[in-house]
């Protein structure tokens, strides 16, 4: 059995060009960056194979532009749940 995996994406659209990588890890750490993350009222989407191609990354790199499509669908699916989260409140 695999270990969890999780990463933790970062995006300033002031400041940055493309998102950035700020948290990955598996095991204990994957669990520890899925505990902040619902700590801070993050939401949290589940996508293993990103997950995996992302763990690949050198931590603060920008996405590279061949990612941006699925990285695209996460920011939609976030924005997504933050809008129902207000419309909820």
């Amino acid at each position: 059995m695999n270990p969890k995996m999780a990463a933790a994406l970062q995006y300033n659209l002031r400041k940055d060009s493309a998102p950035r990588l700020v948290a990955k890890g598996k095991g204990w750490m994957a669990e520890k960056i899925i505990q902040t993350a619902k700590e801070h009222n993050i939401p949290l989407k589940e996508d293993p194979h990103l997950v995996e191609i992302l763990s690949t990354l050198d931590l603060y790199e920008a996405i590279p532009p061949d990612l941006y499509k699925a990285v695209a669908e996460i920011l939609i699916f976030i924005y997504k749940m933050n809008n129902k989260v207000l419309q909820d409140l």
